[in-house]
């Protein structure tokens, strides 16, 4: 089947990544807020091999991050990370996802808001969900806001458009700004 797409719509975002990453290693999927300091975060991480900003959770195929920002896919910007589990545990993962950003407030990170800078755990399997689902309760315990993270099964992972890839990095930029709770 040929897609057609519009003259001026701009380059097609490369395909999600098919199946599987690097040879032995385990995919994780966050949500967190805009995706650029997400995915910063996450490749400052040693075990983390491969990580890629893009779309999920939505209900729309080959998202641009133009019609994501229009709030009519319903996808968020979320990071796939790939990771070494000899290197770093899931466990891990979670540890500095709760610590990137403020799972208490629903569809906002800092000045960022609208549901794509939702705060989501996409699991791939039933232990990412009950590691998920364990570490969100202990978090809970030492908050007085409640968590809003949604923790739901992985869907399709769409690959957010080149300029998006590693974008702090290629501008010289360490992170974004700190998380206030």
């Amino acid at each position: 089947m040929i897609k057609l797409r519009k003259r001026n719509a701009g380059p097609a975002p490369a395909p999600p990544f098919e199946g599987h990453g690097p040879g032995g290693a385990e995919r994780a999927t966050f949500a967190a807020g805009c995706f650029w300091g997400v995915e910063a975060a996450f490749r400052q991480i040693h075990g983390v091999l491969q990580t890629a900003a893009g779309y999920t959770g939505g209900h729309v195929a080959d998202p641009s991050y133009e019609r994501v920002c229009r709030h009519r896919t319903g996808h968020a910007e979320a990071v796939e990370v790939w990771f070494d589990p000899a290197q770093v545990s899931y466990a891990e993962l979670l540890q500095a996802f709760w610590r990137i950003h403020n799972p208490t407030t629903r569809n906002r990170q800092g000045l960022d808001f609208g549901s794509q800078y939702r705060s989501a755990i996409f699991y791939h399997d039933a232990g990412q969900m009950e590691a998920a689902t364990a570490s969100r309760d202990a978090g809970q315990q030492s908050l007085r806001r409640q968590i809003v993270t949604q923790i739901t099964p992985a869907s399709a992972f769409y690959r957010a458009e080149e300029y998006h890839q590693r974008y702090l990095e290629k501008h010289g930029h360490p992170g974004c700004a700190a998380t206030i709770r």
